[in-house]
């Protein structure tokens, strides 16, 4: 899920919006869960209130807080999200925006989506 805002906008805002908009998770039979179990990011998420909104949606929050030295050990799996955002940064379009309306944007970011899903794909 992509979510376009302006460069003024810090992290933490629209992170609740976004845990909010996830659809509802596939799993093995039975009801249907809504959320995650975790919300995992890096100091720009780890607001008092982001770690407040997701206890209150019975969601873990895996949010490294403010003004704590490194090594809180959210490395080991939030690689995966890193490694995908520096894919991204590969495609020079992406890099800087210079795009006057959100809709081209979300279409650069859906062609550089098909091609990384797609150079995964041959890899297979």
């Amino acid at each position: 899920m992509l979510k376009v805002t302006a460069a003024n906008v810090h992290d933490s805002v629209p992170a609740i919006d976004m845990l909010d908009a996830i659809p509802p998770i596939k799993g093995r039979s039975g009801r249907r869960r809504k959320r995650p179990d975790r919300f995992q990011g890096d100091r720009a998420y780890g607001s008092r209130k982001n770690k407040k909104s997701c206890t209150q949606r019975k969601v873990k929050p895996e949010l490294a807080s403010l003004r704590t030295p490194h090594g809180s050990g959210l490395g080991k799996t939030r690689w995966v999200i890193e490694r995908t955002q520096a894919w991204y940064s590969v495609f020079r379009r992406l890099k800087v925006c210079y795009e006057k309306t959100q809709l081209s944007t979300l279409s650069f970011h859906a062609v550089a989506t098909i091609l990384i899903v797609w150079n995964a794909i041959i890899r297979i």
